[in-house]
């Protein structure tokens, strides 16, 4: 019976260990800005040192100029912080390499939920780059990054 009660408690959690919906309290400018190039990526994917590297570095956004007024950057810093995902999930100071800014796509979490991916659908035309996470998650813009919702470049369906 305890046994029973243990995996009853933990399906909730399970069922939404993928789903990163945006939080309600995320400045109207998170879409606005973070999003106009890229799907505004969920805060918990990296960790509060690592937004903060990237947000004071805006001016060399991974190879944009992507600055904001002062008001504004700090207001999505302080939010990014404040939702950050733990060191322990994501692999604490791993995210970075010598001279780089952070990147979600590097951390030891993205590369075991990616371990997968062949090399190919890396390489599609509509993927270009691991951290265009829309063209295989299909909700990703909503926040769901549920497998049973991936779609392949190709069309493929993600097969668990």
């Amino acid at each position: 019976m305890n046994k029973f009660l243990l995996i009853a408690a933990l399906l909730p959690l399970a069922a939404h260990a993928d789903d990163l919906r945006p939080l309600r309290d995320a400045p109207p400018a998170f879409q606005s800005e973070c999003g106009s190039c890229h799907v505004a990526f969920p805060p918990q994917l990296m960790t509060a040192d690592d937004w903060r590297r990237v947000m004071r570095s805006l001016d060399k956004h991974y190879g944009d100029n992507a600055s904001l007024d002062e008001k504004t950057r700090q207001q999505l810093e302080d939010f990014l912080v404040k939702y950050a995902g733990s060191a322990a999930k994501i692999g604490a100071g791993k995210t970075a390499r010598a001279g780089e800014l952070p990147r979600l796509t590097q951390t030891p979490w993205f590369e075991r939920k990616h371990r997968e991916v062949k090399p190919a659908d890396w390489r599609h035309a509509k993927v270009k780059t691991p951290a265009n996470c829309v063209a295989c998650h299909t909700k990703a813009a909503e926040g769901s990054y549920r497998e049973r919702e991936i779609v392949l470049p190709d069309g493929r369906r993600w097969e668990d």
